[in-house]
C-alpha cells in the first residue's frame, strides 16, 4: 500500500461505516475475478480495499480517533487549571501583590491610629479590599484606593509612566474565570476522562495479532500516549490543591452551607478588587506618562537654546 495521507474525519468515516460491507465484497469479488480475465479492467487505487489490508484496521482507527477527541478534552479542562495556577502562584508568591496589600494595611493602620484596637493591626481580611474605593478624603476628591495605587507607582514601580510597566496585580479576565471554577466539575470530567482513557484492550490486540513489521510505529505511540495522559491527570488533580494553600494563607473561611472554601469565595472578592485597582492604575500611570514626555522634552528643548560666550573685559576697559 502507498504513504496515503488520511485525515481524521475520513479515519472517522470509515470506521462508522466498517459494518456496511456492500461496497468492500463488490471490490474484493471484482479483484479476485479479475486475475482469471486478460480483458479485466484494473480499478484505479482501490482506496477501500487498500484500506482493508491493514491489520486490525478498525482497533487501531479506533485509537487513533480516541486520541483525538481525548486531547480535545483534555486541552479544555487544562485551559482552566493553568489559569487557576497562574493566579494562585501571583496571589501567593509575587513582591508586587505583597507590596500592595502592604500599603493596604500601612495606611489603614495611619488612618485609624487613634484606635489602638484598630490603628495596629497585624492584617486584615479580604472583604476590606472592594471597600477601599469607598473611603474618600475630606474633599471628596480622591479616593483611598486612588491615592495607594498612586503612592505605589511613585514609590514601588520603576517602570511607572513608561510604556514597560507591568500590572502588579492578576489580570481581573484571569480572576473571573477562576472564580467560576468548580473543583466538582473538575473531578468529575477527569473521572470520565480517566474512564474513557480505556482504550488499552484495542492497542493489545492491535499489538497481540499484527505482524512484526506492522506492530510500530503503533504500539509505541500508544505506549506514551496512555502513560502520558495518565500522568498528566495526576498533576493536574495535585495542581488544583495549591487553591487550598492559597485560602489558607489568607485565612479564608468557608461561606455558609460549604463544607470548603469555593474559588467564587475567594475570588470575587480579589476580582473586584483587581478591577478597580486596574482603572486607577491605568488612570495614574498615563499622568506619570504625560509627565515623563513633558520633562523630556523641557530637557530637549533646554539642551536646543544657543549658548552665549562672555569675552573678559581687559585691565584698560577695552575688550
Amino acid at each position: 500500500m502507498d504513504n496515503t495521507v488520511v485525515d481524521l474525519e475520513t479515519l472517522h468515516a470509515l470506521y462508522e461505516n466498517r459494518a456496511q460491507g456492500d461496497e468492500m465484497d463488490s471490490i474484493t469479488k471484482h479483484i479476485k475475478s479479475a486475475k482469471d480475465k486478460e480483458d479485466a479492467k484494473p480499478l484505479d487505487k482501490p482506496f477501500l480495499y487498500q484500506i482493508s489490508q491493514i491489520s486490525n484496521f478498525s482497533e487501531r482507527v479506533f485509537c487513533i480517533l480516541f486520541q483525538s477527541t481525548f486531547h480535545e478534552c483534555i486541552t479544555s479542562i487544562l485551559r482552566k487549571i493553568q489559569i487557576l495556577q497562574r493566579v494562585c502562584k501571583t496571589l501567593q508568591s509575587s513582591k508586587c501583590v505583597l507590596q500592595v496589600l502592604g500599603l493596604v494595611l500601612a495606611f489603614g493602620n495611619f488612618m485609624n491610629g487613634g484606635n489602638r484596637s484598630r490603628g495596629q493591626a497585624d492584617g486584615f481580611t479580604l472583604d476590606i479590599l472592594p471597600k477601599l474605593k469607598d473611603v474618600k478624603s475630606s474633599d471628596n476628591s480622591q479616593s483611598l484606593l486612588s491615592y495607594i495605587v498612586a503612592y505605589y507607582l511613585r514609590h514601588f514601580d520603576e517602570d511607572a509612566g513608561r510604556e514597560t510597566c507591568v500590572y502588579p496585580l492578576p489580570e481581573p479576565q484571569d480572576l473571573f474565570q477562576a472564580s467560576q471554577m468548580k473543583f466538582d466539575d473538575f473531578q468529575r470530567d477527569l473521572r470520565k476522562l480517566r474512564k474513557d482513557l480505556n482504550c488499552s484492550a484495542e492497542t493489545e490486540k492491535v499489538c497481540k495479532l499484527s505482524s512484526e513489521e506492522n506492530l510500530q510505529p503503533f504500539k509505541d505511540k500508544m505506549d506514551e500516549f496512555l502513560k502520558t495522559e495518565l500522568e498528566m491527570q495526576e498533576k493536574q488533580l495535585a495542581d488544583t490543591q495549591k487553591f487550598m494553600e492559597l485560602s489558607v494563607s489568607f485565612s479564608v473561611k468557608p461561606k455558609a452551607g460549604e463544607k470548603e472554601v469555593s474559588p467564587s469565595t475567594l475570588f470575587s472578592v480579589w476580582h473586584e478588587f483587581s478591577t478597580d485597582f486596574k482603572d486607577q492604575w491605568k488612570k495614574h500611570n498615563k499622568l506619570m506618562l504625560q509627565e515623563v514626555k513633558m520633562a523630556e522634552e523641557s530637557f530637549k528643548q533646554a539642551r536646543q537654546k544657543p549658548s552665549y560666550n562672555v569675552t573678559p573685559k581687559h585691565a584698560t576697559g577695552i575688550v
